[in-house]
């Protein structure tokens, strides 16, 4: 952290609420906050989406953000896990989704959404036995390159998901090349 940003922090904060419990990255900026009628707080920054947890604050990289809506006061976010690698290629599946209601949204619904969208370079869905399955190609905040994020629809064959990402990723890496 830059002696500049050091001082700033102590004379105006970080941005973040006087009682929130999360630490931040030297390098990591606040964009929006809001307040969750249940507790805790929602803190869009630079790195991810910080959600209250009964631990305590825990940030979740934009990368691993499936998806998030927002609608009738509340904030909707599924978060994926990393399960499994295909290739150079990451398997994801969907945890079940939170809700966040919230006090006043001010702009931390459109933060959020910007970031989001933002970490995505490419998207296609691919029909495959049982379903089909989501190929993304997603920019990891703080780091550089992208990374090829494969999610299988509830059903498909992961045999199927496994052979077509180590594919696809193996292509991509020819194409860089």
């Amino acid at each position: 952290m830059t002696l500049f940003r050091r001082l700033l922090d102590k004379i105006v904060g970080d941005g973040t609420p006087p009682d929130f419990a999360g630490t931040l990255e030297p390098h990591e900026s606040v964009a929006s906050v809001a307040e969750v009628r249940t507790g805790g707080y929602l803190v869009a920054t630079s790195l991810g989406l910080w959600v209250p947890t009964e631990d305590g604050p825990r940030r979740i990289g934009w990368h691993m953000l499936t998806k998030v809506t927002w609608g009738d006061g509340e904030l909707v976010v599924i978060e994926a896990d990393e399960v499994g690698t295909a290739g150079e290629a990451v398997l994801l599946k969907d945890r079940p989704a939170r809700r966040y209601p919230l006090v006043d949204p001010g702009k931390l619904p459109h933060a959020v959404h910007q970031r989001v969208t933002g970490s995505i370079r490419s998207r296609h869905h691919r029909d495959l036995p049982g379903g089909g399955a989501w190929f993304v190609q997603r920019k990891v905040p703080g780091r550089d390159g992208i990374v090829l994020q494969v999610r299988p629809d509830p059903g498909t064959d992961q045999d199927a998901v496994r052979a077509l990402a180590a594919e696809v990723a193996e292509r991509i890496r020819e194409a860089l090349e």
